[in-house]
């Protein structure tokens, strides 16, 4: 049974599937979809990109009311970046159901447009624990009529000690509801909070088949902590360092290796929790557009990073555990597409390469690095960059708008044009790096669908 036909979905969410292009179920969606939409509670083991989000999206919607006005859904996410990909994930399912509200609630956001979204009540709600449980408190958000409770990534939720928050939430909402528990490994807090919030739950585990596992090539590269950044640095001026994703144990390393790297000629941005919300979204839209080189990340703040094509990812501090390390991994080597991971290991942090090799079952492949004799700055520039337009879709600005005024007025070829971003009020839009000053001269000197915007650069 792969076909979506053969599950008793609305009419509305089928021709969602067709117009997607969802021709047949993944594994972790043929495995726990029935279960799920006959009202048990799941719990399932799946990675990202396996499908899990549309499997779960697809189950509340089949659920939901929508002449009911009244919260009926929550889906909770550790990071405002993965509850903006769930959001956009339901919202394309839901693209045949008429009139259904959806609202994303996240911390690190302004309370008071939020306050006045929930004057009336959404469908569903896709959060972050702390501010979903604060608008609880505050009753601006009503529990009394989920039918439905989604925890997603749950693994990370509880390592980023989310665990009494959503305790708290789960007394806040109504007390039968349908608890759906999506992790990408069963440690045994997971296997403790499936016991405390669900009910007698399907267990799903999906491993991916030995033939359509990634080719990711891991190299493990032993050097001394004197060494390490000079030893990122070669690593990077390769041509697969033209788009490399960093992580580093520590959020202070993170600003400090990228400043790092920037002065060594590199375009580097850092990634982590202490950044202000707006600045974290730019950083993702400038790495995902190719207008950054490299990103240095905290593996939290990574979290909701989704780049298909992304050819390397080194581990500058080695990871704390093995769970750890293959989530690192596992975001080269997508879609296809082979990926390159490297890991920086000092003497002292043997034991946690050591721990791997043991979980792996198989020998690491250790390299020795040849340090290349020093020169003077070399720069390895991103080759698109990004200018913003303060307009998004509060002003009816969509990507084609965009496209069509660079094309157009602008004089640009398509093929200079990278990936455009539309949010709520700004627009995003890459173009090659040595045509972005002409290009903005000629926009700031045009109109956007017959109005003036404010563009500029960025970063």
């Amino acid at each position: 049974m792969t076909s979506f036909h053969t599950l008793p979905l609305k009419a509305a969410l089928l021709a969602s599937v067709d117009t997607l292009g969802y021709n047949r179920m993944t594994p972790i969606q043929a495995q726990s979809l029935p279960a799920m939409l006959e009202g048990r509670d799941v719990i399932a083991q799946a990675q990202t990109g396996s499908g899990k989000t549309a499997a779960f999206g697809l189950s509340l919607l089949q659920s939901l009311s929508v002449e009911m006005i009244r919260l009926q859904a929550l889906v909770l996410c550790p990071t405002r970046e993965l509850a903006d990909q769930v959001s956009k994930a339901i919202r394309k399912l839901a693209a045949n159901i008429p009139n259904v509200k959806l609202l994303t609630l996240c911390g690190g956001m302004p309370l008071g447009p939020q306050l006045a979204s929930l004057a009336h009540d959404p469908h569903i709600v896709v959060g972050t624990p702390g501010r979903v449980q604060e608008h609880l408190k505050r009753g601006s958000l009503h529990g009394g009529g989920i039918k439905v409770l989604v925890l997603d990534e749950a693994d990370r939720m509880l390592d980023m000690g989310f665990s009494e928050a959503i305790d708290d939430i789960v007394k806040r909402i109504a007390k039968h509801h349908q608890t759906l528990l999506f992790s990408a490994t069963y440690p045994e807090e997971i296997r403790n909070a499936s016991r405390r919030l669900q009910r007698d739950p399907v267990e799903v585990t999906v491993e991916a088949p030995q033939e359509t596992q990634p080719a990711i090539e891991q190299q493990f590269i032993e050097v001394e902590s004197a060494r390490k950044l000079d030893a990122l640095a070669q690593l990077l001026t390769g041509e697969r360092g033209q788009h490399a994703l960093v992580f580093c144990n520590m959020r202070r390393d993170v600003d400090a290796i990228a400043e790092e790297l920037d002065r060594r000629g590199f375009s580097a941005l850092a990634l982590h929790g202490d950044m202000e919300q707006r600045d974290r979204d730019e950083v993702l839209v400038r790495f995902a557009n190719r207008s950054c080189a490299v990103l240095v990340a905290t593996d939290v703040a990574a979290r909701g990073l989704d780049i298909n094509a992304l050819p390397l990812v080194i581990s500058y501090d080695m990871a704390h555990d093995p769970d750890t390390h293959t989530h690192r991994i596992g975001r080269t080597g997508r879609a296809g597409q082979s990926g390159l991971a490297m890991s920086l290991c000092t003497p002292r942090e043997r034991p946690k390469a050591d721990n791997i090799e043991q979980v792996l079952g198989t020998p690491l492949t250790w390299h020795p690095l040849k340090f290349s004799p020093p020169r003077g700055k070399t720069l390895n520039l991103a080759p698109m960059k990004t200018l913003v337009i303060d307009a998004g879709r509060q002003d009816k600005l969509r990507p084609s708008d965009i496209l069509g005024a660079l094309t157009g007025d602008a004089g640009l070829n398509a093929s200079d044009i990278g990936k455009i971003d539309v949010f709520t009020t700004r627009a995003y839009v890459a173009i090659r790096r040595e045509l972005a000053n002409k290009a903005m001269e000629r926009l700031r000197a045009g109109k956007i669908k017959g109005r003036n915007f404010r563009i500029r650069p960025l970063g």
